[in-house]
């Protein structure tokens, strides 16, 4: 066993969905008839049936707010209070807010929610290393494939508030922005939430990648940085009245 919290291939458990999915095609003399049961045309009809259940749960909900960042932050930093504020702002707007359900950034804006008797919605997913879901939740969802909740977050979310996180938190970052640059979402708020934190990568933006012409300059305001919940919470009840106006 690893000290890592990630499994390794020597852990021997149980690979989940998502690994299975992107594992490459078997040797033909491994395709017996259990192996065929769980073949990639087979598991299109579970990914189709968690798409199904994914809309079925969330259908009711509308103008929500997906938050993100680090499921490491512990209660005492001042981003976990900052969340918990924010969310708490948005759910007294009557906005609905969406986590990824576990510990840290999602369990303080699920918190902030539930104490403002707002909606507080996480989607979870399923995990080679325990995530279990935090204790403020009036919806909880969990999903087996990343793609999946993936697309919940987008699909029922008006904006993106992103708070200080890893590879996770960058990752629905900049899935957010691509989709709005390239026009497959619109009229869609994405606010980076701690101004030190981003300042790096909001610099690198500006100086190398616009610079070198790799993005436009206007695409530098798709997002906005900010270190306040009300300012976040403005920027996103603003964007709301103006799609109700269309």
């Amino acid at each position: 066993m690893t000290n890592s919290p990630y499994r390794t291939m020597d852990d021997h458990k149980r690979p989940t969905e998502d690994e299975t999915l992107l594992e490459g095609p078997q040797p033909r003399e491994r395709r017996d008839k259990e192996q065929i049961l769980v073949s990639d045309p087979w598991r299109v009809l579970r990914i189709m049936g968690e798409f199904v259940w994914g809309f079925d749960n969330l259908s009711d909900v509308r103008d929500g707010v997906s938050i993100f960042g680090s499921a490491r932050t512990k209660p005492d930093d001042p981003h976990y209070q900052a969340a918990v504020e924010t969310a708490r702002l948005l759910a007294r707007a009557k906005i609905p807010v969406i986590t990824g359900g576990g510990p840290g950034i999602m369990e303080a804006a699920n918190r902030g929610c539930k104490e403002a008797n707002g909606l507080s919605i996480g989607c979870n997913i399923e995990l080679p290393f325990e995530q279990g879901s935090n204790a403020y939740l009036s919806r909880s969802l969990n999903f087996k494939f990343f793609f999946v909740r993936k697309t919940m977050f987008v699909k029922y979310a008006t904006a993106f508030i992103v708070f200080p996180g890893g590879y996770g938190t960058l990752d629905e970052l900049f899935e957010a922005l691509t989709l709005i640059q390239t026009g497959k979402v619109k009229d869609f708020p994405v606010v980076l939430f701690g101004k030190e934190y981003w300042s790096g990568l909001v610099d690198w933006l500006s100086r190398t990648v616009a610079a070198e012409r790799k993005i436009d300059t206007k695409d530098l305001k798709l997002f906005r940085v900010t270190d306040d919940p009300a300012e976040a919470t403005r920027i996103v009840v603003e964007a709301r009245n103006e799609r109700s106006k269309s």
